[in-house]
């Protein structure tokens, strides 16, 4: 089958497609760019227009002149803005401003070699310092790893190249951040002093005790409507999460995994919050002139407005630190949450299943700090069991 610069040819078992590169100015050649497919016609059509349109972007334009820096600029454009939500492209287009394309940008794609990206690895972590001090984290190494590999496996498929060369390149093993642990005095000082803010004082108090309440996440918080809320069966249903990107936008996602969507159930403490809370909305409404609709956003300014996810986090490390309570972060109410629930005797899966964690273990590999006291829990009364002598009768 021909089309206009490219063309379909059986050949056996499989099929030749090719398809017309620019000329090329020095040499006045017009060169093709050739893949076998192997299944069947309508297999071979849909490469052919893939290529087609790779062509047209001029991402098979001179491929082995193209370089690492406009192969990625083309891969944001072409890939990740189809494909990702606004907030993962975003970071995307972070690291590659400010990390790989600096670093590697100047690169011939098809010359980029697994030493060289091992190379960038290590010059991350030891950024700035001889003894290796004052680089980025490794979970930070480890997310532009993720994008590099992805980039790399996407020009497989769009035939730039044959390997990945980041393949089998060892990235730093992943490190769990420390969190600062404060105990349940810390977080009844935190409610009281969110309680006393002069003006804005309803919706923090509410939204950090929704976090401490539920050990969910900031963004999923922010998300809530409330039709998420089911006071009468004491439930949260966590669908969506809310971010605010650097260009101001408010962008509401699903959450990223499907363990991400989950029911949580409320304690009665928390139901009562957001009963009063709501009670408060309404009349808040009132006095605005605007009708609460069940599909609103729980946590809003009194007009309506949005509020900014960062506010809520600066106003939580302030009232932290009023309470001595140096270094303890909103994210941190997720932290004592899910080790009070360990503490007491609560199944780790069940933990596992509130968090919205992809697996137990990950629950277990965070908070491996609380083995020690469930383990004093569970060995309490193991020696009389066994060990103790029967009484006499």
């Amino acid at each position: 089958m021909r089309r206009a610069r490219g063309y379909i040819k059986k050949r056996g078992n499989s099929y030749l497609v090719a398809v017309s590169l620019p000329v090329d100015v020095k040499t006045g050649t017009n060169p093709r760019k050739w893949e076998t497919v192997r299944g069947t016609k309508a297999d071979a059509e849909k490469r052919l227009t893939e290529l087609l349109r790779l062509a047209d972007t001029g991402n098979l334009a001179n491929p082995a002149r193209a370089t690492i820096g406009a192969y990625l600029d083309s891969w944001l454009t072409n890939y990740a803005v189809p494909n990702l939500s606004p907030r993962t492209v975003e970071g995307y287009r972070t690291i590659i401003k400010n990390h790989l394309g600096p670093s590697l940008g100047h690169y011939p794609l098809q010359k980029l070699t697994s030493a060289r990206i091992a190379e960038y690895y290590r010059e991350k972590q030891d950024h700035g310092r001889k003894d290796g001090a004052g680089g980025l984290s490794s979970t930070t190494v480890r997310q532009h790893a993720m994008v590099l590999h992805k980039a790399m496996e996407t020009a497989i498929e769009w035939g730039l190249l044959a390997r990945n060369p980041a393949d089998h390149v060892k990235i730093p093993r992943p490190a769990f951040k420390e969190w600062a642990h404060f105990d349940e005095s810390g977080v009844r000082r935190i409610l009281e002093a969110s309680r006393e803010h002069p003006s804005q004082s309803t919706f923090l108090h509410s939204a950090f005790v929704v976090a401490i309440g539920t050990g969910m996440r900031r963004s999923e918080v922010m998300a809530l409507r409330w039709c998420d809320i089911d006071l009468k069966r004491r439930a949260i249903y966590v669908t969506r999460t809310l971010h605010r990107l650097h260009t101001g936008e408010y962008v509401i996602r699903p959450p990223k995994t499907a363990s991400g969507k989950r029911t949580i159930k409320l304690t009665q403490e928390v139901v009562e919050a957001l009963r009063k809370f709501r009670t408060h909305r309404e009349t808040e409404a009132v006095m605005q002139g605007i009708r609460l609709n069940d599909q609103d956003l729980v946590f809003l300014y009194g007009d309506g407005s949005h509020i900014r996810p960062d506010y809520v986090t600066s106003m939580w490390r302030k009232y932290a630190k009023q309470c001595n309570l140096q270094g303890v972060r909103l994210h941190d109410a997720r932290h004592f949450h899910a080790t009070l629930l360990l503490k007491k005797g609560v199944h780790p899966k069940i933990v596992q299943a509130r968090l919205g964690h992809g697996s137990v273990k990950v629950t277990m590999d965070i908070y491996s700090h609380a083995l020690d006291e469930m383990q004093d829990a569970a060995i309490e009364g193991f020696d009389e069991a066994v060990f103790a002598e029967p009484e006499e009768r």
